[in-house]
């Protein structure tokens, strides 16, 4: 009779977690700037290009708003619009996105609010 050897796991399921790992690392390159994609394809805004990265929250609000009132791409009101890009870009950045920055961008909600008269 011949010794058979015993391991830990079967040959298929190795080769099937290979193939599984280099399905997961396509998808994440495929995907990996999803957000980019969205900001400039979706129905959200005609956006001012470095919008984010002016050094004033006055200016950001300023600009969300006319970017929101003369767009033509949005589906919702004008204030809706230019909060929910903001809030989405904060989210997206994560924790790479600087506290100063940061604290820059959660101020120009505040700034938004009141220059669409919500605050």
């Amino acid at each position: 009779m011949a010794h058979v050897r015993k391991t830990t796991h079967s040959r298929k399921t190795a080769a099937r977690s290979r193939k599984t790992s280099v399905r997961k690392s396509a998808k994440r390159a495929t995907s990996k700037r999803w957000s980019q994609r969205v900001t400039k394809e979706s129905d959200a805004l005609d956006l001012k290009r470095g919008v984010f990265t002016l050094t004033s929250p006055k200016k950001i609000a300023a600009s969300l708003k006319r970017s929101a009132e003369h767009s033509s791409r949005r589906k919702t009101g004008t204030y809706r619009s230019a909060l929910s890009m903001l809030t989405f870009y904060i989210n997206r950045a994560g924790k790479t996105l600087p506290k100063t920055q940061r604290a820059r961008l959660e101020q120009a909600k505040v700034e938004l609010k009141w220059a669409f008269g919500r605050a």
